[in-house]
């Protein structure tokens, strides 16, 4: 009994055309595709080649022009995670593979690990304290090196080296002992820490205030002051303005110097005290305080909102600076140190 040939084309089903393609290229072409399927994917795609029967020339001949028209046509390619970590397996190590993807995943990948490392050394070296030595040596194993060794001078001594001890002797860490100290990370620590480490509400206040120009500023603590005199001062307090300049030594306002914007530098001692002015230029050659002191008379009146701009800008500049640890921004006594 003859078998019956499939002639009409438009009664073929996607399966039934990717199955006719995959016979088509031959075995090399069909077992590299298969190899970037998973196994539902060959299981269906096989079911359908195996009972599709004899194909007429003419349909396979439609079939691969109505394939070249549709890739022509709109140059598009579907990729996914799967599909390219898929690809990557074919021709690299599996643990580089895995480096790659939990890259290229972005956060959902490593969000836990993420975390952690952006959190304060001294919080973090106080939970670990308690914590078996072998988990703190995977924590530590797993978070950057910079950050792990910070938290680990913050430990016991006789701790830490047992830490050490345990990172020397460590091997690679088995997928499951990892999710199990992410999944205790994650339950017990961050969930902690996100009840707790709420900022004080007059410091984040006077944060906000800090970055206000100052007739809104001025506004609303004049309004908290009729409301709540205690908080007010509190934020008062906690604020950092462009005269809080006046605390730095004259290394740090020599280092000031050479990172500002001379021309924003001008228009902010515009507005600044007498006091503060001659910090500054006492601090400058006498040729360059000369100068600058000719450039603020040249401005002329300059606008209220231009020198808060200018003084905000130089107060921000002076709190990255002291954030890397290139100047001091300490309290009027010099006995406490205030670093932003």
């Amino acid at each position: 009994m003859a078998l019956k040939v499939r002639e009409d084309y438009r009664t073929l089903t996607g399966p039934e055309k990717a199955a006719i393609m995959m016979l088509a290229l031959g075995e090399e072409h069909s077992a590299k595709l298969f190899s970037m399927m998973d196994d539902e994917e060959i299981k269906e795609l096989s079911q359908v080649m195996a009972n599709l029967g004899t194909v007429s020339a003419n349909i396979i001949e439609r079939l691969f022009v109505e394939f070249a028209e549709q890739m022509s046509a709109t140059g598009s390619l579907v990729g996914t995670f799967d599909s390219t970590e898929r690809l990557l397996l074919k021709t690299l190590p599996k643990d580089k593979v895995d480096a790659i993807m939990e890259e290229i995943r972005g956060p959902a990948g490593r969000t836990m690990w993420d975390k952690l490392g952006n959190v304060n050394e001294t919080v973090l070296a106080n939970y670990l304290k308690n914590e078996y030595p072998q988990t703190v040596a995977v924590v530590l194993s797993k978070i950057r090196s910079e950050h792990a060794g910070r938290v680990l001078t913050l430990l016991p001594e006789s701790f830490a080296m047992e830490v050490i001890m345990r990172m020397l002797r460590m091997e690679a860490v088995q997928k499951e002992v990892l999710d199990d100290v992410e999944r205790t990370l994650r339950t017990e620590f961050m969930t902690n820490l996100a009840r707790t480490s709420r900022r004080d509400s007059h410091e984040l206040l006077a944060e906000i205030f800090n970055n206000l120009d100052r007739t809104t500023e001025h506004r609303f603590m004049a309004a908290l002051e009729e409301r709540n005199r205690d908080s007010a001062e509190r934020i008062k307090a906690l604020m950092f303005t462009f005269e809080d300049l006046s605390k730095l030594d004259p290394s740090g306002v020599q280092t000031l110097m050479r990172n500002v914007d001379k021309a924003k530098m001008g228009t902010a001692l515009k507005g600044a005290s007498e006091t503060l002015k001659d910090l500054f230029f006492s601090n400058m050659s006498e040729r360059a305080a000369k100068i600058l002191r000719e450039d603020m008379a040249a401005m002329g009146p300059v606008r209220v909102r231009e020198v808060d701009e200018a003084q905000m800008y130089m107060v921000q500049l002076a709190k990255d600076l002291a954030a890397r640890g290139e100047i001091v921004i300490s309290e009027g006594s010099g006995e406490n140190e205030l670093i932003y």
